[in-house]
C-alpha cells in the first residue's frame, strides 16, 4: 500500500479541525478497500468534499478535478501537489478519461463525482455513466460515499462554510454483476451506487434521477 506523507503531516490537523467546525462524523471506516483498482464515487457538495473524503483512506488517492481551478493561483498548484489530474466537466475529456484509466489499471484509488460538479441547490443530481464505464471495463471496485450536511455548512453562494454537522459514510463496495452487457452493466452499477449514496441522505435531498448517455 503506497503511502501519502503529505496528508499524513496534515490528516490529523484536518480532522480535528473539521470536527470542530463541521462536528464531522465518520461512518463505514471500514468498508474502504485497502488495496486494488478503486473508484471512489462521492456525491459533491463543497470544495473541500476532495480532502474531508479522503481523511480515514490510508492510501493515495488521485482526484479527478474541474480544469478551470488548475488555474487559480496556489490553488492549482496546491491540488496538482495532492495528485488532482485536470477534467473539462461540461465534455466528454478524452485525456482525463486516459488519465483515470491508466491509474485504474496500476491499481490506484480515484475519486470522480459522478455527479460532475457541486450541487446548487442541495439535492442529489444525477450520475453521469463514465466512472462507472470506467469499473465496469477495467473491472474496478467501486466505493460509494455520502456527503450529508456539506450544502447546509458551504453552500455555492457562500465564499467561506459556516459552523454546521457533517457526515461522511463509505458504503460496502461494489463489483459489475457478472454476465451482463457492459452498458447495461454500468448503468446498473451507477443506479446501485447512487441508491447507496441517497440512503444516507434526508428524503428531501434526494431526486429522482434522470437518464443519462455520459
Amino acid at each position: 500500500m503506497r503511502r501519502t506523507p503529505i496528508l499524513d503531516l496534515f490528516r490529523p490537523g484536518m480532522r480535528a479541525a473539521a470536527r470542530a467546525w463541521f462536528a464531522l462524523e465518520f461512518h463505514g471506516v471500514e468498508n474502504i478497500p485497502r488495496e486494488g483498482p478503486l473508484i471512489i464515487t462521492p456525491n459533491h457538495q463543497t470544495y473541500a468534499d476532495p480532502p474531508l473524503v479522503t481523511i480515514p483512506i490510508r492510501r493515495r488517492v488521485y482526484y479527478m478535478a474541474w480544469d478551470k481551478l488548475f488555474g487559480v493561483p496556489v490553488l492549482g498548484q496546491l491540488i496538482r501537489l495532492l495528485r488532482a489530474f485536470p477534467v473539462d466537466i461540461y465534455s466528454n475529456d478524452p485525456r482525463a478519461v486516459r488519465e483515470a484509466r491508466r491509474l485504474v489499471q496500476e491499481g490506484a484509488a480515484v475519486m470522480i463525482f459522478p455527479e460532475g460538479g457541486r450541487s446548487f441547490d442541495g439535492t442529489l443530481g444525477h450520475f453521469k455513466l463514465g466512472a462507472f464505464r470506467l469499473a465496469v471495463t477495467l473491472d474496478a471496485t467501486v466505493l460509494p460515499v455520502t456527503i450529508a450536511g456539506g450544502f447546509e455548512a458551504w453552500p455555492p453562494q457562500r465564499t467561506l462554510p459556516r459552523r454546521g454537522r457533517m457526515t461522511i459514510t463509505y458504503h460496502a463496495p461494489l463489483r459489475t454483476t457478472a454476465g451482463v452487457d457492459p452498458r447495461a452493466a454500468a448503468r446498473q452499477l451507477a443506479e446501485r451506487a447512487r441508491a447507496a449514496v441517497a440512503s444516507a441522505l434526508p428524503p428531501a435531498a434526494v431526486q429522482a434521477p434522470r437518464s443519462s448517455t455520459r
